[in-house]
């Protein structure tokens, strides 16, 4: 495992940040969601039910991992920064209690919560901060709990479209030795080294329609600041390789979701 610090968020880092709430919508009604056997593993890696615990989910965007604690019985509150997300989730969750903070500076009690859940969201914080108010908002016992939906590039179609999406972009593609990517490499380089991380991959997939796929891609922060013109180049040519590739017009997305799960300990040695 990496023990090279994770790099500092730069402005580019930011922008990304902040361009989902210009397309808050666009993100609620076509990303993926979580199946439950996620819910399922943080249970299990924990040691403690989600049901009737206390759950904070930080970077809850538009609610969708939120919802899915909410339904399986937890008392959840949301932290989310963006303005553009904040109002989306509130429209698809009016019900759920929603803060406005970020994993830097948790707008929550110290020792106030169960669980802390980070669905796709952890790699927008900075773990010198994030990790310690993480500790301090947790109660002893309480787990720490981080999650990606990752495409399952051993799948021919799926790492034939990464490698034209990287080729558009001009970027290359980024995992360790271990075959992490950049975000779940980020989390394992703890900086300040107080959390013992326990992994498991979970795979799951949905069928969509392909314009449902394309909306999907186009959502992601690497094309919202991609500029739309150049965005939607990419598009119609990736429309014509899908149609190729699925005669019906429906997409199986194929997903390995890495799950990180820390637990605080009970008692300071």
């Amino acid at each position: 495992m990496s023990t090279t610090p994770p790099p500092q968020p730069s402005a580019l880092h930011a922008g990304r940040a902040h361009s989902f709430n210009a397309a808050a919508a666009q993100y609620a009604a076509n990303r993926p969601s979580y199946p439950p056997a996620l819910f399922d593993a943080i249970e299990d890696l924990a040691g403690h039910p989600l049901t009737g615990s206390r759950v904070a989910d930080i970077g809850a965007g538009t609610g969708i991992a939120t919802a899915l604690l909410h339904t399986r019985g937890a008392d959840v509150v949301a932290v989310e920064p963006g303005d553009g997300m904040a109002a989306q989730f509130r429209r698809t969750l009016p019900d759920v209690p929603l803060l406005r903070g970020d994993g830097n500076s948790l707008p929550l009690a110290t020792a106030s919560t169960d669980f802390l859940t980070y669905a796709q969201s952890w790699h927008w914080t900075d773990p010198a901060r994030s990790v310690p108010e993480a500790l301090r908002v947790l109660r002893p016992g309480g787990s720490l709990a981080l999650w990606w939906n990752t495409s399952a590039l051993k799948l021919p179609w799926i790492s034939e479209q990464a490698d034209r999406i990287e080729r558009h972009l001009g970027i290359a593609r980024e995992v360790d030795r271990n075959g992490n990517g950049p975000e779940v490499s980020a989390a394992l380089a703890d900086p300040t080294g107080r959390l013992d991380f326990t992994r498991r991959t979970v795979r799951w997939s949905r069928r969509v329609p392909v314009d449902t796929h394309l909306a999907n891609i186009g959502s992601h922060s690497v094309f919202l600041v991609h500029g739309k013109e150049r965005t939607a180049a990419f598009l119609t040519e990736e429309r014509k390789h899908l149609r190729e590739a699925f005669l019906d017009g429906i997409v199986e997305e194929v997903y390995d979701v890495i799950l990180l799960v820390a637990t605080k300990p009970t008692a300071t040695s």
